[in-house]
Formats: structure tokens, sequence, C-alpha cells
């Protein structure tokens, strides 16, 4: 019998922790003592490898001051590249962070035009 892979519910719930985390500007290892666990532990969170139960949920929400509900899809998402859906989450949030650095907004047209050329291609 060949080995099922994760349910996709828990790896919206893993890619959505990761967003939240990174979103705050938290460490692994600064949520893993907070939780009383290892930076892997949280990795593996993170990653999918092992499933979230519903207490360490919890407290994970309440660490970040959210609702249980902000780690489930509630409403369709409103499109694939959606900043908690994308699977790269750590590089969207690098790139909106160094976007928000920019002070030109001349320089900021002309990115936002380069990436549009450039997913237009691909």
């Amino acid at each position: 019998m060949a080995k099922r892979g994760p349910d996709p519910r828990d790896m919206d719930v893993a890619r959505r922790l990761r967003a939240l985390r990174l979103q705050r500007g938290m460490s692994q290892e600064k949520l893993g003592e907070r939780l009383g666990l290892t930076y892997q532990q949280v990795q593996k969170y993170e990653k999918g490898v092992n499933r979230i139960g519903a207490g360490r949920l919890q407290q994970i929400a309440d660490i970040f001051e959210v609702p249980v509900s902000a780690f489930f899809a509630i409403t369709p998402p409103k499109e694939p590249g959606a900043l908690l859906e994308s699977a790269d989450a750590a590089a969207t949030l690098r790139l909106l962070r160094a976007y928000s650095r920019i002070p030109s907004a001349q320089t900021k047209q002309a990115l936002v035009r380069l990436f549009e050329m450039m997913s237009a291609v691909g």
C-alpha cells in the first residue's frame, strides 16, 4: 500500500502558520520557546511533516492574538497567488518588504510593469 501524503487542509494550516509567523517577524526558535518546543518542531509544523493538534493550534492563535479560524479558509481564496496561499510565503514577504522600502513611486511602477511582463511570458 502506497504511503499517503499530508492532508491538503493540514498543509494549508502549515502555510498560514509560516506566513503569520513571518508577518509578525518572529523566528521559529522564538515561537518554539513560547510553545515549549524546539525550533525543529516548529519547522515540522510549518512544512506539514507533523500535524498541529487542536490544543497546540489554540496556543499558537493565542500567541499571535488571532482566532483559530485564521488558520482555515473560510472564504474561497481570491486568487491562486494570494499571500497566504503562496507556496513560498517567505520569498513573497521578503519581496513585499523590499518593495515597501523603495522611496520612488516611479521605480515602484517600473517594477510592477516588469513583473507583469515577466509573468505574462512564463
